[in-house]
């Protein structure tokens, strides 16, 4: 007791300061120790939570699949019109400017026609002389029959009349030929002359619209260079680069536009001023190898009349308008339409069985468009198909609906 008391007496003998240190030493010291004593508590790792998913009900098709490709609208025919005859352009249709609009048989140009014309004239003169030479050496032949005849009865000849080469010439055989060969010569140019002056006229081939034109009144034009293109209005081709997959679904296609093929029926959409129009088509043919350039089947698919005003106020569909074309495809039955990311490796998807156990299915791949895919599998409709992305998965495993999280 004696001790403690003179520790007691030196420490309130000690400045307050000094106190105050020795009593945190004190404490720290002992709060020190009983963090080393101290018992660890077992660490325990933190329950893993099922993997959330995304889901979309399984909702079962049967119909025509659809082929979507695009193009640029082509005439389906062109021509660049020439003058077949050499002359001075005497006159030109009002309809024949960039855009005009014809009919079949119209006139569109006129060449001064009056040295064709006098060529014709002159060429009906030729024949009319050839024409009077026949008839000359006609009746010189029956005369010559005539007198041989009246010879031979004076004679008392009975032998057949004389057939060979010199009666002949008796009977201005050589001369008749000569002259039917003229006449015919004669008649020939007189035909070449009335197709010459038909040529001065240049009419429409077909009904149509003018592309280009090169023609003035007073220009000299001749055989050859080109006044002008035109194209036809019936039809308009679009040529839709697709690949051979794509082309595989179209029932028909390398039998359209034979006598036993079937048309294919497409549509084609184009925007205008920022609105969206159809036109009814169909698959004229496929063209017969690949292309070069892209290493795809080119489809020529046709619209007709695609310039007729149906009073809708539909737009013409003009040339070079770039077109979606949707072409039917072969008819399939029970078949999914995915987004493309719910096809994994190729050819599963996932399904959510029981509320929560994932199931891989494998299916067949019928068609891939742009962000979905068409398939065909062991499906149940309205079962879960999973649409959202995972990483690792196991089949059986267990998952968590996004919908029953939030709720």
């Amino acid at each position: 007791m004696s001790g403690l008391a003179t520790v007691g007496s030196r420490f309130m003998r000690l400045g307050s300061f000094a106190r105050v240190a020795i009593i945190l030493g004190i404490g720290v010291g002992a709060f020190a120790l009983l963090m080393i004593l101290r018992k660890e508590p077992e660490s325990q790792e933190p329950p893993r939570r099922a993997p959330l998913v995304v889901t979309q009900p399984a909702e079962l098709r049967t119909g025509n699949l659809t082929i979507e490709g695009s193009g640029t609208v082509r005439p389906m025919s062109e021509i660049s019109l020439s003058p077949q005859v050499a002359g001075r352009i005497s006159w030109v249709s009002p309809s024949f400017v960039t855009g005009g609009r014809f009919e079949k048989g119209d006139l569109l140009l006129r060449i001064e026609s009056a040295d064709y014309e006098n060529a014709v004239q002159a060429a009906e003169a030729d024949v009319a002389q050839r024409e009077v030479e026949l008839l000359t050496w006609e009746e010189q032949r029956d005369l010559a029959i005539e007198e041989y005849e009246r010879f031979r009865a004076r004679e008392g000849i009975t032998a057949p009349i004389d057939s060979s080469e010199i009666g002949g010439l008796v009977f201005r055989d050589p001369q008749l030929r000569a002259a039917e060969a003229s006449l015919r010569r004669a008649e020939a140019g007189l035909e070449d002359a009335r197709l010459a002056l038909s040529r001065t006229r240049i009419t429409a081939p077909f009904d149509g619209i003018v592309r280009t034109k090169n023609a003035d009144i007073g220009q000299y034009v001749t055989p050859g260079p080109s006044l002008g293109s035109l194209y036809d209005t019936d039809e308009v081709e679009i040529v839709v680069p697709l690949t051979d997959g794509d082309a595989a679904l179209i029932e028909g296609l390398w039998s359209a536009g034979t006598e036993d093929g079937q048309r294919i029926p497409a549509e084609v959409r184009a925007t205008f001023g920022r609105v969206q129009y159809t036109w009814a088509g169909y698959v004229d043919r496929a063209e017969g190898a690949l292309n070069p350039n892209t290493r795809t089947v080119d489809v020529v698919v046709r619209v007709q009349d695609p310039f007729a005003n149906d009073g809708s106020g539909r737009p013409p569909l003009l040339l070079g308008t770039y077109a979606t074309v949707d072409i039917e495809g072969r008819a399939a039955d029970d078949f999914l339409v995915l987004p493309r990311m719910a096809l994994r490796d190729g050819s599963e998807v996932y399904v959510v069985e029981q509320d929560s156990l994932l199931s891989i299915r494998s299916v067949q791949v019928l068609q891939e468009v742009p962000g979905s895919v068409m398939v065909q599998g062991e499906f149940e409709t309205g079962e879960p198909v999973v649409v959202s992305p995972m990483d690792v998965v196991t089949d059986g495993m267990v998952v968590r609906l996004a919908e029953e999280a939030a709720s």
